[in-house]
């Protein structure tokens, strides 16, 4: 009899794997309606919206490849990924992984829980793989009812790419699918600074709103003009620069860079809200967080980080200054004029011309500075020129251009009108959107390839 108890007592004693904790935590997560209700929008709310808006007269042009909704089913995931790399990944990091310690704070169940697993470590590996596992269910989710929403209400068809080329159906496929598995990384890097929230803030709001205040400072920050090496460095800049995958050749330099900074971020701040865990005295039930411990263990580590990786990156990339050049913006104009001179062409079933017969060319400047302009701003003017075969006269067309400061462009046409000067073609199958008239570009800012 008293080995049988002792038995018992020994099984008991004995703390929960991490496997079966991961479990239990993930039942737990689920169980929350914040988190059902997240679950049902992002499988159903991206297909609802991408089909509503891609049968409307008046496109999201704002949004980038927004205006091609009405030509390829490929758009609609692109401007859902726009949309959610400003928002939605935030807010959805924000109610999962910024709340899934500061629940416990909430509820009063530290002890509970400490006495069924009995291991503070596994209880922390538990709690991350649940918010991990949970957050890729919602991007799968934006990723999945996003494409089945555009495909099936628009069609499988070619994409226009920012420099103007043409996607097969295929390419665009991969690709779309590529840009959303490198926002996972700065998406990552909000869950981790989610986590450390939760734990440093305990049930204070500021923990749960912690990953939507980063993501708007980042925000903000990326509208301003900053030196290239401090864009890079910012963990959500893969947000924006997976736009360099729609370009031939892709710019890849600023994407890997933003993914490898957004993942240090995510190991580091992960780390720290480990440690932070660890240390926490459970036996108190009103040690929950406080603003000195949030401060020491995480405001000034980051900030630190954000300080190392600026400095890496100035070393590592041969850019300076906002990377906006006048060159860099000539050239990727012209390159996006050649590539969609050659679909309008084919929409008014003119003699097939290629972009090496073209020989475009772009000469701007911004504002009164005629020779070495740079930096973001609505007052560049450019006048692109072209040739065609057999034809002795220049081909001339003018644009106005409004450079953010993350490179990204619109090239609004300025005439002649049967070239860019009208929104709309005529064409032997009826009206057609005029691709020259207005479209999105993008300057790439660390040193640029030359495109063809």
């Amino acid at each position: 009899m008293t080995t049988t108890v002792a038995a018992h007592r020994a099984t008991g004693a004995r703390t929960v794997s991490v496997a079966r904790a991961y479990r239990f935590e993930l039942v737990k997560l689920f169980s929350s309606w914040r988190v059902r209700l997240l679950v049902l929008a992002c499988w159903l709310v991206p297909a609802l919206f991408v089909a509503a808006v891609s049968r409307q007269s008046s496109l999201p042009v704002d949004t980038l490849f927004g205006r091609w909704m009405h030509a390829t089913g490929w758009a609609g995931p692109l401007v859902t990924l726009g949309f959610s790399g400003a928002w939605a990944l935030p807010l959805l990091t924000s109610v999962v992984a910024g709340d899934v310690f500061a629940s416990e704070d909430r509820l009063g169940t530290w002890r509970h829980l400490l006495v069924a697993v009995r291991s503070p470590r596994r209880i922390f590996a538990a709690k991350a793989l649940a918010s991990l596992t949970a957050i890729v269910l919602l991007v799968v989710g934006l990723v999945a009812s996003s494409t089945v929403g555009g495909v099936l209400a628009v069609g499988n068809q070619p994409l226009v790419g920012l420099d103007g080329h043409l996607l097969a159906p295929s390419d665009a496929a991969g690709k779309v699918l590529l840009a959303w598995l490198c926002v996972l990384a700065p998406t990552l890097a909000l869950a981790a600074i989610g986590l450390l929230g939760s734990v440093a803030l305990g049930r204070s709001p500021m923990g749960l709103l912690l990953p939507v205040l980063v993501a708007l400072a980042m925000q903000l920050a990326q509208m301003l003009p900053l030196p290239v090496a401090v864009r890079l460095a910012m963990p959500g800049y893969a947000f924006i620069a997976w736009n360099g995958l729609f370009t031939d050749p892709a710019q890849v330099g600023p994407l890997l860079i933003g993914i490898a900074v957004a993942l240090v971020w995510a190991v580091t701040a992960t780390a720290l809200a480990y440690l932070l865990f660890l240390r926490r005295d459970f036996t108190n039930l009103h040690d929950d967080g406080s603003g000195r411990r949030a401060v020491t263990a995480g405001v000034l580590p980051l900030a630190g980080l954000l300080t190392v990786t600026v400095a890496v990156v100035a070393t590592a990339t041969p850019a300076t200054g906002s990377g906006i050049e006048q060159t860099k913006v000539q050239r990727s104009l012209a390159t996006a004029f050649a590539h969609l001179y050659r679909l309008q062409a084919e929409e008014l079933n003119r003699p097939a011309v290629t972009e090496a017969q073209l020989k475009a060319t772009a000469a701007c400047t911004k504002g009164s500075v005629t020779t070495g302009a740079h930096g973001p701003g609505n007052d560049w003017r450019c006048v692109v020129s072209w040739h065609l075969p057999d034809v002795r006269a220049t081909g001339t067309a003018v644009y106005q251009l409004d450079v953010a400061a993350d490179g990204r462009f619109v090239a609004d046409g300025d005439g002649p009108k049967e070239v860019n000067g009208y929104f709309l073609l005529r064409t032997p199958t009826g009206d057609a959107p005029n691709p020259l008239w207005q479209f999105d570009g993008n300057v790439e800012l660390l040193a640029a390839t030359p495109k063809g």
